[in-house]
């Protein structure tokens, strides 16, 4: 029997879950950005701005069914969701899957294609002119940033600071020695159990020279970025799912990913609690979850599949040719060359997968 679902939210976890049930259901895609954003591809959109439009993949043909609405939800309970003009829209199911927010570059702050490619545009130039680039944050996304740098501009002088004593934690040494010897071959300035005092004295960035105080030592750049800060966007929840989030925000979900005390309400990607990373591939999991259980509750059958993380993965490119990643195995987690990290992810960062996930040619 066919259900009317409402999924809150088009990135990676959103928009799997709205295509894989847009064949036998009534999917409603609520969704405020007038494209899907590959933010994986961000950082390489900022040094490339002739590759930037890669990143963004309208959502026209995302299903053939159902119905992509271009609103922001400023509402949602159990019953459905109610959107900025006032419109509300029951469902049988809802999906959260309101992602979370991150700092520009790595997601873009606007959710509008043509703003968001100008912004890059201008970030670019401020970049090029910069001889000097601090970056907060030495998790992936912040050692990402400086390798694409490098790869377009290597002579730039890239500090990194971050308050943990060590990279990539929870991770195998091997992988963390091959991060820190690209590192050092790249040249990059790497300052662990360090803190700034104070944010620099300009936005993120913007172009201007100064110095900041930083643990043991004071930091002179052009321009900064920070590389830190994700946050679950989960402020929709009201009425009977008020009550839904956890200390940190997060949404409680069950194994099944249901979220807690609602069977029919389910929730995908970074805005969930679920245990394991927060990743474009863990949302792309927790999809096939939500969709199978959906589709059992569908016939009338009680939901069983349960998402169980599996150990720490990660491809880290350093530009295009560079990079560290570790994988699972049956055996366990285990290093990978760099030659896998450039075929699976850094020469083109998967761009391919999107395009006919979205129905571009």
């Amino acid at each position: 029997m066919a259900r009317t679902i409402a999924v809150i939210g088009g990135g990676y976890g959103g928009a799997a879950v709205a295509k894989a049930l847009d064949t036998d259901h009534d999917v409603v895609l609520v969704e405020p950005k007038d494209a899907f954003v590959h933010a994986a591809a961000a950082l390489r959109a900022l040094v490339r701005p002739d590759w930037a439009e890669s990143m963004f993949f309208p959502y026209e043909r995302l299903l053939a069914r159902g119905t992509v609405i271009r609103e922001r939800a400023t509402a949602v309970t159990s019953a459905g969701v109610t959107l900025a003009s006032g419109r509300y829209v029951p469902a049988d199911h809802l999906v959260i899957a309101t992602g979370s927010g991150y700092p520009y570059p790595a997601k873009p702050d606007t959710d509008d294609t043509r703003e968001a490619l100008d912004r890059l545009r201008d970030t670019h130039a401020a970049l090029a002119d910069a001889g000097r680039v601090l970056i907060t944050g030495a998790g992936p996304v912040g050692l990402e940033l400086a390798g694409e740098i490098l790869a377009v501009w290597p002579d730039k002088q890239i500090t990194v600071v971050d308050p943990a004593d060590r990279l990539v934690p929870g991770y195998l040494p091997a992988v963390r020695d091959e991060l820190h010897r690209q590192l050092d071959a790249l040249g990059v300035r790497l300052l662990l159990g360090t803190r700034l005092a104070e944010d620099p004295p300009a936005d993120p960035g913007v172009a201007k020279t100064f110095t900041v105080a930083s643990t043991g030592v004071e930091l002179t750049a052009d321009i900064w970025f920070r590389c830190h800060g994700v946050r679950p966007t989960a402020d929709v929840l009201a009425g009977d799912l008020a009550g839904a989030r956890n200390e940190r925000g997060e949404v409680r979900v069950t194994e099944r990913l249901s979220v807690v005390g609602h069977d029919h309400v389910y929730a995908v990607g970074d805005v969930t609690d679920a245990p394991g990373e927060k990743r474009a591939g863990a949302a792309s999991r927790h999809a096939a979850v939500v969709v199978e259980n959906i589709g059992a509750q569908a016939r009338g059958e009680t939901p069983t599949a349960a998402y169980r993380p599996g150990p720490p993965t990660m491809l880290l490119p350093l530009g295009p040719d560079g990079g560290v990643g570790q994988m699972a195995t049956p055996d366990g987690p285990v290093a990978v060359p760099t030659s896998t990290v450039t075929e699976y992810k850094g020469a083109g960062l998967m761009i391919g997968r999107f395009r006919e996930m979205f129905g571009r040619d």
